[in-house]
């Protein structure tokens, strides 16, 4: 692949991961800000799958997994959580990206409204903070976790 299109890949990623996360944090979306979000998200994803690192695939599917945890689709949620934490271990991913992939099967049973398994999920997530060593990171983590 030439330079070209490898810098078109990873500003199509770039831009439509950041475009999610402008998504993610407004208070108030419509539908189609909704449909938009969830587009914007498996773009960034499929982008990064031509150029990205397992990293950016990991948490690319964690970004998917909270779009649809945020539009009340838990079964499409749970599918990308789980393509979430494949990616991570199959990576052998540590830190608080190992967290975020247990937090995203959490916040998935938890719209299913499977409280069992979400706390299942939830405290794998919460004890594999003591291995994140940044603290801000180990303290936004378990902030995001407490969240579910």
């Amino acid at each position: 692949m030439d330079d070209s299109l490898k810098k078109f890949h990873l500003e199509m990623a770039t831009s439509n991961f950041n475009k999610t996360w402008d998504y993610i944090d407004q208070e108030s979306r419509t539908d189609q800000d909704n449909i938009n979000m969830v587009h914007h998200a498996h773009a960034s994803r499929y982008h990064w799958g031509i150029i990205g690192q397992p990293i950016n695939l990991q948490r690319g599917e964690w970004q998917i997994s909270r779009v649809y945890c945020l539009i009340n689709m838990g079964e499409s949620a749970l599918f990308h959580a789980n393509e979430c934490l494949r990616l991570t271990e199959e990576e052998n991913i540590k830190g608080f990206d190992l967290a975020f992939a247990y937090e995203a099967i959490a916040r998935a049973y938890k719209v299913l409204k499977n409280t069992d398994k979400m706390n299942h999920y939830k405290q794998l997530g919460l004890s594999v903070c003591e291995f994140i060593e940044n603290k801000e990171d180990k303290e936004y983590t378990i902030s995001e976790l407490n969240t579910i």
